[in-house]
């Protein structure tokens, strides 16, 4: 008998600022695009990316739930990614502040049994990694504690030459194509089509 995961199409939202949009992406893939071509399910997952430039994670909880419940099909398989950017930084937020949002947002996502993950921001623009790094680590811990997949796309990329040269040949706060593709292969080897299929 077939699985419920391989005869039911999966709808996957993807919840964040303009990084889930792949702004400064010339293929305009970004990493959420590039995932889905490397993932690749029968039949295919619907992705949608709920971006809204320079959004806070106050922003975020408060406006996600409305945004899913309108992309859900009843019959489908739903997951459901939060990827909040350094809006929060910029604007002054404070860290537990920050925590706070993103574990509202997960714990109501979590009551509705919507299969939950956290994609991490990384470290872009790179001269305030410090405060992204704690960010990061801060986001790790409050999905860590739920038991909720969560991917680190700043360690990896913090001193990766490939993703700074990126960095510096477009805005210094957007990646180009180089950059998506790297943080599409964290997120691909994260045991994304395990979660997904799960």
């Amino acid at each position: 008998m077939a699985s419920h995961a391989t005869t039911h199409a999966h709808q996957v939202c993807v919840v964040g600022d303009e990084l889930v949009a792949g702004v400064g992406d010339q293929r305009g893939l970004g990493w959420v695009g590039r995932v889905a071509a490397a993932n690749p399910l029968e039949p295919p997952a619907e992705y949608y990316q709920l971006a809204v430039p320079g959004e806070t994670t106050a922003h975020l909880t408060a406006r996600w739930q409305v945004e899913v419940a309108r992309r859900f099909t009843p019959g489908r398989v739903h997951h459901l990614v939060f990827a909040p950017g350094i809006a929060d930084i910029l604007a002054g937020v404070s860290l537990a502040r920050s925590r706070l949002n993103v574990a509202n947002a997960l714990d109501a996502a979590m009551g509705l049994r919507y299969p939950v993950a956290v994609v991490g921001p990384p470290p872009a623009p790179y001269d305030m990694r410090d405060a992204i790094g704690e960010l990061s680590h801060a986001l790790a811990d409050v999905a860590g504690r739920r038991g909720i997949t969560f991917v680190d796309t700043f360690t990896p990329l913090v001193t990766h030459e490939q993703w700074i040269q990126d960095l510096k040949a477009g805005d210094g706060h957007h990646p180009g194509q180089a950059g998506y593709g790297l943080m599409a292969w964290l997120v691909s080897n994260a045991g994304w089509e395990r979660w997904l299929t799960s």
